[in-house]
């Protein structure tokens, strides 16, 4: 398909960035937010006049900024991809991370709203104002939508020269007066502003902005999200090269969250690899992982049936045996299980027409890729997961009604139990602070910046290091203030230093979602369900939490508790809406 030409935004005139909302009107704001483009203009003016009185002799161009590309995946698991133990084709995205690097330890926070604030703002989610999703409450960090005193890192790459694009899944506005990714530095944007949706159906969920740029015209049937979304990111890096600057891309598939959509070719490939169950897959995934260094040979499974202390997830009981399960339950969950391997192989195809995109104009040296998951695997809402608008009903599949699952006329997830086999070897899941809620795979891949190929980087990071790595490698400026707004600075650290395997200044790192909650210093980590006791793990010697120290460490279960309580109440988790404790 040819693509589609996108008209010049500085002739358009369309507005920008600095658009500002009332966290309790939600009507545009009296704050005096002016755009970081705005402010960077009187010093871009100048630079343009004092050449006229300059010398002849010119010193020699600047070396071209790196772009960045980042791509999000939406609920996968820390083991679903090749490079990261599992059976799933995803060719492009090993050969990302066998020309560059993996993070052992890279941590989001526990899931899609929470986790997309803090990646955007380099902030913890409560200080952006997304500590939930996008519900809206009086306490300062449950907004529902990052807040004025925030940039992202689209408006702080922006100012410094780049072209800022944004093909996917927002779901950081909390109704239709707050902002939309046009409002918060991105000159051209497509996708879902929402959180999830039917990936066949274009109108009404996916949109063009700003409004009145050109858009790409599909066959009834010839739409599937994540290949449009390949479409767009084409687009918008030609859109790039045609103003001549450098590039930030946030590509951020909705791939693979549920409804579970994918197309049958690809769904075909899968049929019969899920029918041997989630023990055996999960067995092989940590072979694998150990096989190809990830873990140390000895690294335990965590327990099958460790799932959740919500009711509401249990009606089926706990995630069984799969040898438990009567024929015709099998065949429902490995159809789920296939529709599931074929979004990722899919989200993977077109990352790679991406990446060859690149290759093929000059552009692979010089762009520092990233790719990450926004949170653990999903366990939504029983081992057999649901069917419906976001459950909570699940249906037996037999028949004819099996085979269509996956197709336009469906809508299912695909459980706890095969969830935990997706967080291999960890505990837990999308939600919970546990490893398996919050670690996921990194990639690093920038051959100019990046020497190494193929190898590992256990420093602990985290989303927040994204946006602080982002304003070094572009030279750019985060500001104190836009307009008459101070903004928050900075929680994260550069990763820099880690992609030439040095260390990080990092004093500790800390989560919370839903009452869940946990903080890691060094080797430790504190980890706690919603109401339940403290719990203390030495993540270096047991990174799947299986041996509790909290009872023989006491003290350091009250230090960090103690600390832990500080953060919450620096960042904003305190006080919770409603006022409660």
């Amino acid at each position: 398909m040819v693509s589609a030409g996108i008209d010049d935004p500085a002739i358009e005139g369309l507005p920008r960035s600095g658009v500002v909302y009332s966290s309790t009107s939600l009507e545009p704001s009296n704050v005096k937010r002016m755009p970081l483009m705005t402010q960077s203009f009187v010093p871009l003016l100048i630079g343009l006049i004092l050449p006229v009185f300059a010398p002849a002799t010119l010193p020699a161009a600047e070396p071209q900024k790196p772009n960045v590309l980042l791509i999000l995946a939406d609920d996968l698991g820390f083991s679903d991809v090749g490079c990261y133990g599992g059976e799933i084709a995803t060719p492009h995205l090993d050969k990302l991370a066998a020309n560059g690097l993996r993070f052992r330890q890279f941590y989001n926070s526990t899931r899609c709203c929470p986790s997309r604030a803090s990646l955007m703002t380099g902030l913890y989610p409560h200080q952006a104002g997304v500590g939930a999703m996008n519900n809206q409450t009086a306490a300062p960090g449950y907004k529902g939508f990052p807040q004025p005193n925030t940039v992202t890192i689209a408006e702080v790459l922006r100012a410094a020269g780049y072209h800022t694009s944004m093909i996917g899944k927002w779901h950081l506005s909390a109704g239709p007066k707050t902002p939309r990714p046009t409002d918060r530095g991105f000159d051209e944007f497509y996708g879902m502003i929402g959180g999830f949706n039917s990936c066949f159906q274009e109108d009404p969920f996916y949109t063009r902005l700003p409004a009145g740029r050109p858009k790409r015209k599909y066959a009834k049937d010839g739409f599937y999200s994540s290949d449009v979304f390949g479409d767009y990111s084409l687009d918008f890096l030609a859109e790039a090269r045609k103003q001549k600057k450098p590039f930030f891309q946030y590509l951020a598939f909705n791939a693979p969250h549920f409804p579970l959509h994918a197309k049958p070719d690809d769904i075909r490939k899968y049929a019969e690899t899920y029918t041997k169950g989630w023990d055996k897959i999960r067995a092989a995934r940590l072979a694998k992982q150990i096989e190809i260094g990830l873990f140390p040979t000895g690294t335990p499974l965590s327990p099958l049936s460790d799932y959740t202390t919500r009711a509401d997830f249990l009606r089926h009981g706990e995630n069984p045996a799969w040898d438990t399960l009567d024929t015709a339950r099998r065949a429902d969950l490995a159809r789920r299980m296939a529709v599931f391997a074929a979004m990722v192989t899919c989200m993977d195809h077109n990352i790679g027409r991406v990446v060859d995109d690149l290759t093929k104009h000059g552009e692979l040296d010089n762009t520092l890729i990233l790719f990450l998951s926004d949170n653990g695997a999903c366990a939504e809402w029983d081992p057999f997961g649901f069917d419906g608008n976001s459950g909570p009903n699940n249906v037996l599949h037999k028949g004819d009604q099996l085979a269509e699952m996956g197709s336009a006329k469906t809508y299912h997830s695909y459980g706890s139990g095969w969830a935990n086999a997706g967080n291999t070897p960890f505990r837990m899941y999308k939600h919970y602070c546990h490893e398996g809620g919050i670690r996921t795979p990194f990639i690093a891949h920038w051959p100019k910046g990046i020497a190494a190929k193929g190898e590992y980087r256990d420093q602990p990071g985290h989303l927040i290091d994204v946006m602080t790595t982002c304003v070094e490698l572009g030279s750019a400026k985060y500001p104190d203030k836009v307009g008459d707004v101070a903004i928050t600075p900075m929680e994260g650290t550069s990763l820099l230093p880690a992609f030439a395997n040095k260390p990080l200044d990092r004093e500790m790192l800390a989560w919370e979602h839903e009452r869940n909650r946990a903080i890691r210093v060094g080797k430790w980590k504190l980890v706690a369900k919603a109401g339940g006791e403290w719990e203390l793990y030495d993540i270096e010697a047991d990174p799947v939490e299986m041996t509790n120290l909290a009872a023989k460490m006491p003290e350091k279960v009250t230090e960090w508790a103690r600390k832990w309580d500080d953060w919450a109440k620096r960042c904003q988790v305190l006080p919770y809406p409603g006022g409660a404790r």
